[in-house]
């Protein structure tokens, strides 16, 4: 029997001095954790040192079993302890695991655009940071010299960056602006009304710019001029018209936000027959795009695009012709809340001699016609707009005096039309809106056409002459 039990306490020896030398290790590695699990070790220890000190002296061999045995106790409680400890890391670990991917999922939920498109686009891009245009350095000046240093002036880039908000706003309505007209290409189509087109673009177009008074909205009404027609058509309440195989069909539309306006147009066809004439004038604004610049002179600007214009033959049903700029329409300066503010840029050669000028936004647009290359009022008006530089004039009419409170309340000096009239509920409105185009506080813009039986094709951009580069900001894939 006394040979048995010393037979277990040697057997029990080693294990008891690995057992230490384990703990030593244990409590080295676990130096960096929680003080809770400190103060456990140095309980342990302490709980173990008397044995080792009883089995190291051999007190006694019945004590000496009394202690390997209480050793071995401690022993299998200190595994379970560890053993909990581990579960409970492991379900911390679990917690912050599921924490982190509800982060992540925060992070991922940017909303993407819907088909059809009604998301915002201030709530696609919620940090502001809008998708810019395409930047282009300044053409060189006429002796030569490059205009490569802006993009590296110090000076430049802070002036630049003084007006980020003023360029985010017309990155915003510009964004707005790609999106709408890649949504009405899906579905435009012969057969429609004109009146369909326009309340659908109109519609959506409202949903993504986030229509909110005059902060952000419409800039002016759609355009969507036909064939010989080249601007200022939108059909009022009750016109029958509907969109044709073989027409050649504007679409002229804008968006604002804070008065920051995008003006971009294009044209659509369904008869192949027409792409060569839409082909000519794409690239005679591309031309005036890429000639546009700070001091360029604006007649410059118009004799190139009259150059590329008229180097374009089209040849319709048999009979070749020359497509013609349209001499007395023009692109244009835009100011806040002004959608023409004063300068204009010629699509042919000999007008004025002022320059383009730092800080100035433009809408570059050109018209090529098959006609004789000049327009005239005709047909019913539909566009209208209030004159920027009126003062106080005395109204009479009862009426009147109400819509000029509709205009300003709904428009300012934005353009609108009759059925952004009819939209705000105004009926019997027509003799007042003509007392007010008759005291010169409201201006009338009729359409605009060429010789019937011709056609006309129009594509315009608007751009940013910011210091360090040039920006067209409405550029996108389609043009």
């Amino acid at each position: 029997m006394m040979a048995e039990l010393q037979q277990l306490q040697h057997e029990a020896q080693p294990e008891l001095l690995n057992g230490d030398d384990l703990n030593a290790g244990r409590e080295d590695a676990d130096a960096a954790e929680s003080v809770k699990k400190k103060r456990r070790k140095k309980k342990k220890s302490k709980a173990a040192a008397p044995a080792g000190t009883h089995e190291a002296e051999g007190d006694g061999e019945a004590g000496g079993v009394g202690d390997v045995m209480k050793q071995l106790e401690q022993q299998t409680l200190e595994d379970k302890e560890k053993e909990e400890d581990g579960e409970e890391d492991g379900d911390e670990g679990e917690n912050s695991a599921v924490k982190r991917k509800k982060k992540k999922k925060k992070k991922k939920g940017v909303k993407g655009q819907t088909d059809p498109p009604s998301v915002p686009i201030c709530e696609l891009y919620p940090n502001g940071d809008f998708p810019k245009g395409e930047e282009c350095e300044y053409p060189p000046s006429k002796d030569g010299r490059s205009a490569a240093w802006r993009t590296t002036s110090e000076e430049k880039r802070v002036l630049d960056k003084a007006n980020e908000e003023m360029w985010s706003d017309f990155r915003q309505a510009a964004e707005a602006h790609r999106q709408v007209r890649t949504y009405v290409k899906s579905w435009i189509k012969p057969g429609m009304t004109m009146i369909d087109i326009c309340e659908r673009l109109e519609d959506c177009s409202r949903r993504l710019i986030k229509e909110n008074g005059l902060k952000a909205g419409l800039a002016f009404p759609t355009g969507c001029s036909i064939n010989h027609c080249a601007a200022h058509y939108t059909p009022n309440a009750g016109d029958p018209t509907v969109l044709c195989y073989d027409d050649v069909c504007k679409i002229d539309f804008g968006t604002h936000i804070n008065g920051r306006i995008i003006d971009c147009a294009f044209t659509v066809t369904f008869n192949p027959k027409y792409d060569r004439l839409l082909e000519a004038v794409r690239d005679a604004t591309n031309t005036g795009i890429k000639c546009a610049g700070i001091d360029v002179r604006l007649c410059d600007v118009g004799e190139t695009i009259q150059e590329v214009m008229e180097s374009y033959e089209v040849e319709i049903d048999g009979k070749t012709y020359q497509v013609k700029p349209i001499r007395n329409l023009n692109g244009h300066s835009i100011g806040q809340y002004r959608i023409h503010s004063g300068k204009t840029v010629p699509i042919v050669k000999g007008g004025e001699a002022t320059r383009m000028e730092e800080g100035e936004a433009y809408a570059i647009e050109t018209f090529g016609s098959t006609g004789r290359g000049a327009v005239h009022d005709d047909m019913e008006c539909s566009h209208y707009m209030k004159n920027f530089n009126v003062g106080h004039v005395p109204i009479r009419l009862p009426r009147a005096k109400h819509l000029l409170n509709v205009i300003n309340e709904n428009f300012g000096t934005l353009a609108f039309c009759r059925r952004w009239l009819d939209r705000q509920g105004e009926s019997k409105y027509l003799m007042a809106l003509k007392n007010l185009c008759d005291l010169g506080i409201v201006d009338p813009y009729p359409p605009l056409c060429d010789t019937k039986g011709s056609y006309t094709a129009q594509y315009e951009h608007t751009i940013l002459l910011r210091p360090t580069c040039k920006e067209v900001v409405s550029r996108g894939d389609d043009y």
